[in-house]
């Protein structure tokens, strides 16, 4: 194939798919790149995010503390016994799920253990005479839970992945089999997504059914909106560019300007993978930050930052412990906080999943989920304000790993794409150099 047929090749794959196309960015900007200093801007993009990550939660937490969303109302809930959790349980049931037993049980049950309290009063003779105490007993067993475990089937799902790539074609019937399983699932949930007005109406109803003062209910509801829009704001406005100015000295409000294509696109996708050509665009045509770092920081910050989504979700934490009735003390801010910013690491960039990771961190900490469902009513708007947050803080990191990186970076190595040169050349038999294969990307 000649030079201008891959050249064609590559340019239909840049327009048709922007994924490809990042792809291909990220390829030449490692191979322009000596891994030295990969590894730095990887260190400061990586030290960046979860900093912030951490400082987003906190400023959450501070927020509800100050605005007091939630207070004065009390939601109705089951009563039942809590089990006590201790933390050692927790990773022995994580290390007993990843192995399932069974892997068509672990599609609708899971390990858990289950720790029964039981009290026996004891009487003991003393010098003041014989004293009653009650003395408590735990006792250790473990039973399966409902609910899906999803990790022992990602073990079994990768293992069986594995295997049959390794098999290859005589695997065919299997792989087609499970790809058109797969193909008919996402059918029946493109059928099952016309009913969500009707199915979140029903979620946000439920909580509604043991409510008397359906007013007061709602107007704390505004004030966690309130609140967690004023802490957007704040983060946007004052946090970042005040982060910025202190790291490299350049004005924020002005390089603030030049991101506001990709902040109006997060805005209407609620997605900050969709903004990725923009933000990639505003640091290297705007602010002319070296493509060999914003091509791999930007897409790195995608995957592993999420500032405005830490925010919300520390914040959600705090808020409904409040209308459940639960009080938190100072280890659970401190939990929430250090929780919320590690488990954003692993967010995807996609529609409302903070509410994932938001269901998780409730569960640590022996919240109630159950009316998580209340801020389904916010959440179309409460998405997109966060997901620009997380479009300033990703085009900002870029800026602060340039800022400490620029120097290490040889400014003068501009090198093409097309120059490029790989060798193909089989090391078991002996060529002249003008028998080897060479070709251009």
């Amino acid at each position: 194939m000649d030079r201008n047929a891959r050249r064609a090749i590559f340019t239909h794959f840049e327009v048709v798919d922007p994924a490809f196309n990042c792809m291909q960015c990220n390829l030449r900007q490692c191979c322009l790149t000596n891994p030295k200093k990969n590894g730095k801007i990887s260190a400061i993009s990586f030290l960046f995010i979860v900093i912030t990550n951490i400082l987003a939660g906190v400023f959450g937490v501070a927020l509800c503390i100050i605005f007091k969303p939630g207070d004065g109302v009390l939601l109705s809930k089951d009563i039942k016994e809590t089990a006590i959790v201790e933390t050692q349980d927790i990773f022995i049931d994580l290390l007993r799920n990843v192995f399932p037993d069974n892997m068509i049980k672990a599609t609708f049950s899971q390990s858990q253990t289950e720790n029964k309290i039981s009290f026996q009063t004891i009487e003991r003779n003393t010098t003041n005479g014989t004293i009653s105490e009650v003395v408590q007993t735990i006792s250790k067993s473990v039973k399966d839970t409902g609910g899906t475990n999803v990790l022992g089937l990602i073990t079994v799902c990768t293992l069986i992945g594995i295997a049959s790539s390794r098999l290859k074609g005589r695997v065919k019937v299997f792989t087609q089999f499970f790809q058109a399983g797969a193909d008919i699932i996402l059918q029946i949930l493109r059928w099952i997504l016309w009913t969500t007005p009707v199915g979140v109406a029903s979620l946000i109803a439920v909580s509604m059914a043991g409510i008397t003062d359906i007013s007061t209910v709602f107007a704390q509801l505004g004030m966690f909106v309130l609140t967690v829009t004023t802490g957007i704001a704040i983060h946007q406005l004052v946090f970042m560019p005040l982060v910025l100015f202190i790291l490299t000295r350049r004005n924020p409000y002005v390089y603030l300007i030049t991101v506001v294509k990709p902040w109006m696109i997060a805005l209407a996708t609620t997605s900050t993978a969709v903004a990725i050509p923009e933000m990639l665009n505003a640091c290297e045509e705007k602010n002319k930050i070296d493509k060999r770092v914003s091509r791999f920081v930007i897409p790195f910050c995608v995957t592993l930052n999420a500032d405005g989504s830490a925010l919300f979700i520390s914040a959600a934490a705090v808020f409904l412990a409040t209308i459940t009735g639960m009080s938190l003390s100072a280890a659970d801010y401190i939990v929430i906080c250090i929780l919320t910013g590690f488990a954003t690491l692993a967010l995807p960039s996609i529609p409302s999943s903070s509410i994932v990771t938001l269901v998780m961190v409730l569960t640590s900490l022996n919240i109630p989920a159950g009316q998580i469902s209340l801020l389904f009513a916010v959440e179309w708007y409460l998405d997109r304000i966060r997901t620009t947050s997380n479009v300033v803080s990703h085009t900002f990191c870029t800026a602060v790993t340039y800022h400490f990186c620029k120097n290490d970076l040889n400014t003068l190595d501009n090198i093409p794409c097309d120059d490029i040169e790989i060798v193909i050349e089989n090391p078991d038999i002996q060529h002249d150099a003008s028998e080897r294969t060479t070709g251009n990307l």
